[in-house]
């Protein structure tokens, strides 16, 4: 892991930048606890309203795929720079959770009772982390802080889509 450079000789604009990239659009600063949970609940919230606006209804369009893929370079960078050796996966870094979260939904209905489901599946994932997802959070830097996120989303996804393949189809 990098040293990030002391605050004091942070750039402001680079740190505003990657601040609001590391919070999810500042929804990891809830002042009250669980600003993961938050986070992931705004990540719900802007995935179901980019689907609205961009996706038309179509979830697992080209353009999420893209948009998960950009969300995640970007949140390895923001989160790397906000991380620090005095706080390591600051608290209000949720910009993994987004992405987490969005992994999970994908290939699933956009529809409020799958994205709940996601959101629940999630948390609970992102919690615990089976099946080696701890391992990934001691990556160094922004990439273990993103990937573990990522690694629950993608069980969360397959558990998911397994239920529904079997039951709902």
């Amino acid at each position: 892991m990098t040293t990030p450079a002391p605050q004091a000789q942070k750039n402001t604009v680079v740190s505003f930048i990657a601040e609001t990239i590391a919070t999810g659009l500042g929804s990891g600063r809830w002042p009250f606890i669980a600003p993961a949970t938050v986070g992931t609940f705004a990540a719900l919230v802007a995935y179901w309203l980019l689907d609205v606006a961009l996706f038309n209804g179509e979830g697992d369009s080209i353009q999420f795929f893209v948009l998960i893929a950009v969300v995640t370079a970007a949140g390895v960078w923001a989160t790397d720079y906000i991380d620090s050796d005095d706080e390591h996966d600051p608290r209000r870094g949720v910009i993994d959770e987004w992405v987490g979260l969005w992994v999970t939904v994908l290939f699933l209905p956009v529809t409020w009772p799958w994205m709940i489901a996601g959101f629940f599946v999630f948390r609970l994932l992102d919690i615990f982390k089976p099946l080696g997802v701890r391992r990934i959070e001691a990556w160094p830097g922004g990439w273990g802080i993103m990937f573990d996120d990522i690694g629950a989303g993608i069980i969360g996804a397959v558990i998911l889509n397994a239920v529904r393949l079997a039951f709902f189809n």
